[in-house]
């Protein structure tokens, strides 16, 4: 692999979008990758078996496009799959996602953090252990929300049945004392406006695509395979660099990941299928 080879991002759907939003601003001179694996959304109530299988697959497309990273922008597929990820592919960075509960714990006044997520990964041991080491004086109030991951899959992101759909969840957590809300899953920052507005203005809404940019940026660096416009920050005031790509395949059915694509990525966009091997 060199400075050159690209980074491979991919999610049970399109809601790893959103990190692959803070990774394209990030680190505008590197040439992206994203797989939505829609052939199998969602991810939250298959088995840990079924979904380690699947960043299996995953991981060996990437390392068979010469990839020099991986993300795994699901908390899913993080809690069920990372370090057998990296045991399987030592050479590869690999970099997972999970919780915002650090920040959250430092932020709540009121001492309880609400987290909303998909139920694989609130019943995952990884994030019992990231509770216990991150906020062990913190109570934490779970919610498992697997049709809000439906709601961004169908591209409904607003109006009456989507406020309707979080106001239940976020009212439970809010009345159970939660001043901090963590946004536990990828899919749910497309739905930021209706929870926020759920939640009352002021209340923190914590998300993982900033940190997980900044960690990738700083594991390429200490393994000198960051682009050179990337080491200096990089100069977009002239568009974006000349030598980035970003390219969108999915497991599933091409034109209609589009047409959500265009909605969560840019006008536009064109996706291609992955090869049927990888399916």
């Amino acid at each position: 692999m060199s400075c050159d080879s690209l980074i491979g991002v991919y999610d049970s759907g399109v809601g790893g979008l959103s990190v692959l939003r803070a990774i394209r601003d990030a680190l505008p001179y590197e040439s992206l990758l994203y797989v939505a694996d829609s052939a199998h959304v969602p991810y939250g109530d298959k088995t840990q078996d079924f979904v380690l299988q699947r960043a299996y697959a995953m991981a060996d497309y990437f390392v068979s496009r010469q990839a020099k990273a991986m993300v795994v922008a699901c908390n899913t597929a993080t809690a069920a799959a990372i370090a057998p990820l990296r045991a399987r592919h030592p050479d590869l960075i690999i970099i997972g996602v999970e919780p915002a509960i650090k920040p959250a714990a430092h932020l709540t006044h009121s001492g309880v953090v609400g987290v909303f997520a998909t139920t694989g990964t609130l019943a995952s041991p990884k994030f019992a252990t990231l509770v216990q080491r991150e906020a062990p004086e913190v109570r934490i109030v779970l919610r498992p929300c697997p049709e809000w991951v439906a709601l961004v899959e169908q591209g409904r992101l607003s109006g009456p049945d989507v406020d309707a759909a979080v106001r239940a969840p976020v009212e439970e957590l809010r009345a159970a004392g939660a001043d901090v809300l963590v946004l536990g899953c990828t899919h749910f920052p497309f739905l930021r406006d209706a929870i926020q507005a759920a939640a009352g203005p002021g209340v923190p809404l914590l998300e993982t695509g900033a940190p997980v940019a900044r960690w990738l940026k700083h594991q390429l660096l200490q393994r000198d395979l960051l682009r050179n416009g990337d080491r200096s920050h990089g100069d977009r005031s002239h568009g974006e660099p000349p030598s980035a790509t970003c390219t969108l395949e999915t497991t599933g059915y091409a034109p209609a990941v589009a047409a959500l694509a265009e909605r969560l990525w840019a006008p536009g966009v064109e996706v291609a299928e992955t090869p049927a091997r990888w399916r």
